[in-house]
């Protein structure tokens, strides 16, 4: 799908069901477009089940016990945060920068 057919069909069709959607500047819904793609594609280095146990933790973040932080934090190891970081603002930046600075396995 083009670019030009999100921003034909997609974004209004959206704009009318999310309210305050219209008023965000069309290169913003791409910026955070672009986040969830590198979101997905680091989420991709867990398996289903690390997926749904993560979100799991996540949203029983109040009260973790020692054990299921520590998982938490080995599951958020795993997604390689600083390769996140990298690749998020490789793709926003208007100059590519060197895979030294991203941390980009791929």
């Amino acid at each position: 799908m083009s670019v030009r057919t999100v921003l034909r069909h997609g974004v209004p069709h959206a704009a009318a069901r999310i309210p305050g959607l219209k008023r965000l500047p069309v290169l913003k819904l791409l910026a955070i477009a672009e986040l969830a793609l590198v979101a997905r594609q680091h989420l991709q280095h867990l398996t289903p089940d690390e997926r749904r146990r993560l979100a799991e933790l996540v949203r029983h973040r109040r009260g973790l016990s020692a054990p299921a932080r520590e998982e938490l934090r080995a599951l958020v190891a795993k997604l390689d945060a600083r390769a996140f970081a990298g690749s998020a603002v490789d793709r926003l930046s208007p100059v590519p920068l060197p895979k030294r600075l991203t941390g980009a396995r791929y």
